[in-house]
């Protein structure tokens, strides 16, 4: 009897449970969902079918000394500082294309600023200077578009310049070259000229803080992590474009990137 009575508890436990179960609401049981879809923002890399996920975009600002000297600061004394871009600001640009970029709402003084773009592959904090370059998947061409008269009427009221670097389409890029098929980028031509007229033109040795440094600097700061991007800085000699204006910006290692603000 004793064996009955354990096989009847048992049993009557079961349908208790599925009971119990069956009356919650469907909702409960599969927890919370999205409201909506997000699309998730990717860049394409040469010779993969995969793609690069971004999570943030980061950028280093006045890390050419000629550059720091004609924005009015003094690159001797002046740290490297950071600002970020939301990632749905990226616009991707295919190898040998010349892609439509919108000329930004708000706006009467639109600067172009060429770039070397890093890609992290992993990150952590504090990341030593010697370690920082083993945290870098591949590098491309960026512009870090600005809407200077915005940037430059916010920094002189003391308050925050976000909307003269944060809007839609202001991270413009190329693909991402794996560096274990460039190499790491320490020196080599960076220009950009408008409508064949070059206007930008410097070396990357001529940046304050090379990308390792960069690396290890931002690390203090947040904690990286894969799919972060860095623009590392422009030379001098920014300027404005208008609509029409075709900008061609190299990095010597690198294939060519161009747009046309329409």
């Amino acid at each position: 009897m004793d064996s009955i009575d354990r096989r009847t508890i048992l049993a009557t436990g079961a349908l208790a449970l599925t009971s119990i179960a069956q009356s919650r609401p469907a909702a409960a049981q599969a927890g919370p969902k999205p409201m909506f879809p997000v699309a998730a923002i990717t860049i394409p890399i040469v010779g993969e079918t995969d793609v690069f996920q971004v999570r943030r975009i980061y950028c280093i600002g006045r890390n050419y000394a000629a550059h720091s000297r004609e924005m009015g600061s003094d690159p001797t004394r002046e740290p490297p500082f950071f600002f970020q871009k939301p990632t749905d600001a990226i616009q991707n640009v295919a190898i040998g294309t010349v892609a439509d970029h919108p000329y930004p709402s708000l706006t009467k003084n639109y600067h172009y600023e060429v770039e070397l773009v890093a890609a992290l592959k992993s990150g952590g904090t504090n990341i030593p200077v010697e370690q920082a370059l083993d945290h870098v998947y591949g590098y491309a061409v960026g512009l870090d578009m600005t809407r200077r008269d915005l940037q430059r009427e916010m920094g002189d009221q003391k308050k925050p310049w976000e909307i003269g670097k944060s809007f839609d389409h202001a991270a413009v890029l190329g693909p991402i070259h794996p560096a274990s098929k460039t190499g790491h980028f320490s020196k080599g031509g960076i220009s950009l000229a408008v409508n064949g007229v070059v206007k930008q033109s410097s070396n990357l040795l001529n940046m304050s803080w090379n990308v390792a440094e960069q690396v290890a600097k931002l690390s203090e700061a947040f904690e990286l992590k894969a799919g972060d991007i860095i623009y590392s800085g422009t030379p001098e000699n920014v300027g404005p474009v208008v609509k029409g204006d075709v900008l061609l910006c190299k990095i010597e290692g690198l294939p060519d990137m161009s747009i046309r603000i329409v």
